[in-house]
């Protein structure tokens, strides 16, 4: 039998039922649109959380005082059994190589009062490098001045949306403000960066690290951050600061984290969390599958006399394996474009109408789903098929 005559007669089996061969259709066009919906959504979020974390540049490496296993700042503060990190500290760390911006963090949260209003938010203590490091831009005035990190003197960098609370559309530049107590003069004023992590970033107030020691009542900094030239290696300037840090501390008392190792980790397991989601939308393909095998055992007693004929007539059982086969895999392939179509079709909706939640559908996922559809059409209808291959030619001209 020539190709294009096995696939006629498969493609007539499946009109000759439509109904039939749509209810089965459909049982694959639901489990794909559900995993094309759920990995969409879950790749989405991975994409923006990832980004999220590279807004701020991916040259970055944080150094945190104690010697833990697990990232992220101490809840508690600084550990009492180890040295804290100072400003000295970072001093020694920006004369190192391909080192191009380094900062000191120590924040709290406190009352911010100016112009006649109060805001209670929290005030970050920071380098002058920090718009470098971070990547954020000033909209009016400057950042702090590159001077002795001991005598900084009283200046204070305000978010985009704490300035319009305290000041409205008037400038902020050159006014006076009162941070817990202490006096403070406005000097400059960031562009909106919006919100990381839950965090409003743009609500934040930002002075010279020393001020925040002295004005949180601190003997270290909450955290290091430095940032490393384009095209140098990660853990070439972690190694050398850490062997820095052990010279000044006499042992490994703090904790080294890269931006890459920190983006590696989410990377996998947020590639999990995608491949969990999908998983569980794969459930209804199963269920598909399952449509399928009892459809074709159906057609192949329906069509037990048509079998024996063809046999009689000299078609080998291989071609009879292959027109079950095929009109197996031909089901599932037009349910697999079905289901495709409708789940890129709601992942798109669904980011219509709910814009803040990210969608995203890689090709190679919609060339995955649709080889998986191909694959289970295939699997599934290989008992059926093989039990019309195997059928006696005498004993199946007799049925009716």
């Amino acid at each position: 039998m020539r190709p294009v005559d096995a696939i006629h007669l498969a493609l007539r089996a499946i009109v000759a039922h439509r109904l039939r061969s749509f209810l089965t259709l459909l049982g694959i066009a639901v489990g794909i649109a559900a995993v094309i919906l759920l990995t969409s959504i879950g790749e989405g979020i991975h994409r923006f959380v990832l980004s999220e974390f590279t807004q701020f540049g991916t040259n970055l490496i944080m150094i945190e005082p104690g010697k833990v296993k697990t990232t992220g700042p101490s809840p508690t503060g600084i550990p009492s059994s180890v040295r804290p990190l100072t400003l000295d500290d970072a001093r020694a760390l920006e004369r190192l190589p391909h080192v191009a911006g380094i900062s000191g963090v120590v924040w709290g949260n406190t009352e911010v009062r100016g112009n006649g209003r109060v805001r209670r938010t929290s005030v970050y203590g920071e380098g002058a490098d920090m718009p470098k490091i971070y990547q954020i831009r000033i909209a009016s005035g400057q950042f702090f001045p590159k001077e002795e990190s001991e005598n900084a003197r009283p200046f204070v960098v305000l978010g985009a949306k704490l300035k319009t609370e305290l000041f409205g559309a008037e400038s902020a530049l050159g006014a006076r403000i009162t941070i817990s107590n202490y006096q403070f003069r406005v000097i400059g004023v960031l562009e909106p960066k919006g919100q990381f992590l839950g965090i409003d970033l743009d609500e934040l107030a930002y002075i010279p690290t020393a001020r925040a020691l002295e004005m949180f009542n601190r003997d270290g900094l909450m955290t290091l951050v430095l940032s490393y030239d384009e095209g140098i290696a990660a853990s070439r300037v972690a190694a050398a600061a850490r062997t820095l840090l052990k010279a000044r501390h006499g042992r490994e008392d703090f904790t080294i984290t890269t931006q890459e190792d920190m983006l590696r980790t989410l990377s996998k397991i947020l590639d999990i969390l995608t491949l969990a989601v999908g998983a569980l939308g794969s459930i209804s393909l199963l269920v598909g599958g399952v449509g399928i095998v009892t459809i074709m055992t159906i057609a192949v007693a329906e069509r037990t006399s048509e079998i024996g004929l063809l046999v009689a007539l000299g078609a080998p059982r291989r071609t009879i394996l292959g027109l079950f086969l095929g009109e197996a895999v031909a089901l599932s392939a037009l349910g697999g474009a079905v289901g495709l179509a409708l789940g890129i079709g709601l992942a798109q909706l669904i980011h219509l109408l709910v814009p803040a939640l990210p969608v995203h559908t890689p090709i190679a996922f919609v060339l995955t789903a649709e080889l998986v559809a191909i694959t289970i059409g295939l699997l599934a209808g290989v008992l059926p098929a093989r039990r019309a291959a195997r059928l006696d030619p005498v004993d199946a001209l007799r049925a009716e």
